[in-house]
């Protein structure tokens, strides 16, 4: 039997799940028709719900899309930025973070969302200011905070681990993203991709490493 403790959660489940469902009805219309053009009723169709359901949980579609925009961030920060501080071996982590990265920066619904960003930022400049602090900065500081914690344990030489976490994973997608987002091109094979993480980490490490940091000791 279900008691009172119990539905609260329940009600709590079946929230997040009407949620759900809606951001979902709404990427589909965002990417079809791009945010400018699309419709509450739209969206409200394709994720099977009437408009008053819709307007329960967003009122309005510039709120519909910060919350895409931050579920999909979140996402996406998770899954690339959970570092152990307590790994030594700098290289391999940083290698790892630069192929997971350049892979989630060229997912296909990745490159459609930063679109529809740039395609809305000018008339719109909340929007790209949201999707800036949802993603790439919510990203350098989770990165910031892993090197804080190697240049405590004397791992790394860094003054400004902002500055060093925003360099890193610019110099990743450097050569990556712009085609992609821009011409319109193929992401890189795998060779190139890893290519292209080890000399990033190759020149990361010669001015924030080891090495590095002995000299700046002498």
């Amino acid at each position: 039997m279900q008691t009172t403790l119990d539905r609260p959660k329940a009600d709590d489940a079946l929230d997040s799940a009407k949620r759900r469902q809606i951001i979902d009805g709404a990427r589909s219309v965002f990417l079809a028709q791009g945010f400018d053009a699309a419709s509450m009723g739209e969206i409200a169709r394709a994720a099977a719900v009437s408009k008053g359901t819709l307007y329960v949980y967003f009122e309005n579609k510039e709120e519909l899309f910060g919350a895409l925009v931050r579920q999909q961030c979140a996402l996406t920060a998770e899954r690339l930025f959970e570092l152990d501080a307590e790994n030594h071996d700098v290289r391999e982590v940083l290698r790892r973070l630069g192929l997971s990265f350049i892979e989630a920066m060229t997912e296909a619904s990745h490159i459609s969302t930063v679109r529809m960003v740039i395609g809305s930022a000018e008339r719109r400049p909340e929007i790209g200011q949201l999707f800036l602090d949802a993603g790439p900065r919510s990203g350098i500081r989770r990165l910031s905070v892993w090197l804080e914690a190697k240049v405590a344990q004397g791992e790394l030489a860094i003054e400004d681990v902002e500055v060093a976490a925003a360099q890193f994973l610019s110099m990743c997608h450097a050569l990556v993203m712009m085609p992609v987002l821009i011409g319109g091109e193929r992401p890189p094979g795998a060779e190139r991709i890893a290519y292209l993480v080890g000399r990033t980490v190759d020149l990361f490490l010669a001015g924030y490493g080891p090495n590095a940091l002995a000299s700046k000791q002498v």
